[in-house]
């Protein structure tokens, strides 16, 4: 027979319905203008928000508390450098005929191309990494459940963490982005999901004008009559 699971007391103070209702709504202001950023400066930020956006991604629920992710936080220039040539290079090739006709006018509003400044200008960059297994102490593999949901949801914790703090974020996907595995030196097991660049917006900074879906657009309620 398995042993049974241990528990700890479960530590949330239950609040008014006042209070959770206006800390629904403080946080729901909060992030509704959050935008993604593609014009950063270069003024440094300090490496204390980035190591506390990763530490929020990591209390992520996860399949079965796998906790299945890596984070690399890099300011080195040189990596940067690396990281953009690289990225750059898959670009060209994605924005030169890769991602079809449909794609490209899809991300025609947006107006990107394969050029990424902002690899090498953002004080910071986040390497967020899957890992699809794990290993025990004696080095055997170990299967990792529900891994691209369970990163999925520490990216949006860190990127809520890093817009609370006032800095603006960027997720940015080259394809493919194995170039990550060497230039971190990453395990084969890893597999890169998403660069985030985080920092302070330039002082000139301008986002594209879009809009959110609206709420009937994506929420359906199945109420108690």
């Amino acid at each position: 027979m398995a042993e049974a699971a241990k528990t700890v007391p479960l530590s949330l103070a239950r609040k008014s319905e006042t209070e959770m209702l206006a800390e629904a709504r403080r946080f729901f202001a909060l992030m509704q203008a959050r935008r993604t950023v593609r014009d950063f400066s270069p003024d440094p930020v300090d490496p204390e928000l980035i190591r506390l956006a990763v530490r929020t991604a990591g209390t992520a629920p996860s399949g079965a508390n796998q906790q299945p992710w890596s984070f690399v936080a890099i300011d080195d220039p040189d990596t940067k450098r690396a990281i953009r040539l690289a990225a750059e290079e898959e670009e060209r090739t994605f924005y030169g005929g890769r991602a079809g006709a449909e794609w490209l006018g899809a991300l025609s509003p947006l107006g990107t191309d394969w050029q990424k400044p902002f690899l090498e200008t953002a004080p910071w960059l986040i390497a967020v990494f899957a890992q699809r297994w794990g290993t025990d102490a004696e080095g055997r593999k170990i299967k990792h459940y529900y891994v691209p949901e369970s990163v999925s949801i520490a990216i949006g914790l860190m990127i809520a963490s890093l817009h609370a703090a006032g800095l603006a974020t960027l997720t940015h996907t080259p394809s493919p982005m194995g170039f990550l595995n060497r230039i971190c030196a990453r395990p084969d097991n890893e597999r890169p999901l998403l660069l985030l660049v985080a920092g302070h917006p330039a002082a000139d900074a301008t986002v594209p004008a879009i809009s959110r879906k609206s709420e009937d657009e994506i929420l359906v309620w199945k109420r108690a009559p």
